[in-house]
């Protein structure tokens, strides 16, 4: 972590600070956050001592991760496809009926811009704001061909959000101030970090008539995996959280939007680990580790324990997976 450590009584907190007051966040560093950010960090350690993956494994995991992506971040936005109809058209080509066109394309052009990203992971070369416009003509192509890969022309509003996204004269000179400072991170943050705040900040500028959210989860991907990540998935039915995590953000709060995107991060990395086989235990339903004798916790206070980053775990559809080696190092510390 980078930025400016600082003390509120016992409370540490990470202040990072910008030119002006909308890009001045201030995280949060918990307890919960610290554990979530260290597990991270070991996981991606393990993942890296395990490259390089075998091509076979690779190939399934990307597509799956391809499927996934997609289907989560249009379901964010609306899209109805289920996840099994999203394969169905990335996989056989299949029109799925009674579902509009327009969501068809949503499909389409989704694996068509994650085709286009995974071309630009090259750690020695910046981003460039050229990449995030054609990233956006990807993600409209077929819909709103007048507006893909366009800048917005003109003022917009954001139904639900706290705020009012910049005049659109300020939109060029914004995106390229934000892409400067995702190519030079100035303070020097970790790369989850680093794409939260970048992810903030786009949604904040709103430099698109539409579109935008589904570029940014593109784009964010982008700082990641160029640091050796997996891509990370925001879920669709965490949206109610997501946009909640972002209001937050919008008053200079980031330590929800953080605490989504550490766990996402690990989701993604525990499922990479576990592809390649071995000794690693295998995660459960949180049900299932409660039934455990000796397990002195019920389901409900283990999905707690999960939803705020205590305990190492990921979330598949609604419901928490965990270890018991994780619940059993929780009740561990918890006796100390």
């Amino acid at each position: 972590m980078g930025g400016e450590l600082y003390y509120i009584g016992k409370m540490k907190y990470l202040c990072f600070r910008y030119n002006d007051d909308m890009f001045s966040p201030q995280l949060e560093l918990t307890f919960e956050i610290q554990e979530i950010i260290e597990r991270v960090r070991h996981k991606k350690a393990v993942l890296d001592r395990l490259r390089p993956l075998s091509p076979s494994v690779l190939a399934r995991l990307k597509d799956d991760f391809e499927v996934e992506w997609t289907y989560h971040s249009n379901s964010i936005e609306g899209n109805t496809l289920t996840l099994m109809e999203t394969r169905l058209v990335l996989e056989q080509g299949i029109t799925i009926g009674g579902k509009s066109l327009r969501e068809h394309f949503e499909v389409i052009n989704h694996r068509k811009s994650i085709a286009f990203l995974e071309s630009l992971i090259d750690k020695d070369a910046p981003i460039r704001s050229i990449d995030i416009l054609s990233v956006h003509a990807l993600v409209l192509a077929n819909i709103m061909d007048d507006f893909a890969g366009r800048l917005r022309p003109g003022m917009v509003r954001i139904t639900g959000a706290n705020f009012t996204p910049p005049n659109a004269r300020l939109v060029p000179d914004l995106l390229e101030e934000l892409v400067s400072y995702a190519n030079e991170n100035p303070l020097s943050l970790d790369a989850i970090s680093l794409a939260t705040v970048f992810h903030h900040r786009f949604v904040w500028i709103h430099p698109f008539n539409d579109g935008n959210g589904r570029t940014v989860r593109l784009m964010m991907n982008l700082l990641l995996m160029r640091a050796g990540f997996p891509p990370v998935i925001i879920l669709s039915q965490d949206r109610r959280k997501y946009f909640a995590a972002l209001n937050s953000a919008n008053n200079g709060d980031y330590t929800r939007l953080l605490l989504m995107m550490l766990q996402a991060a690990e989701r993604s990395l525990n499922i990479y680990i576990s592809s390649v086989g071995g000794d690693y235990e295998d995660y459960l339903p949180t049900h299932m580790i409660a039934e455990e004798p000796d397990i002195p916790y019920g389901q409900e206070y283990l999905s707690l324990l999960a939803r705020r980053g205590r305990i190492d775990a990921y979330k598949e559809g609604k419901i928490w997976l965990t270890t018991k080696s994780a619940v059993k190092a929780y009740r561990d510390q918890k006796l100390k």
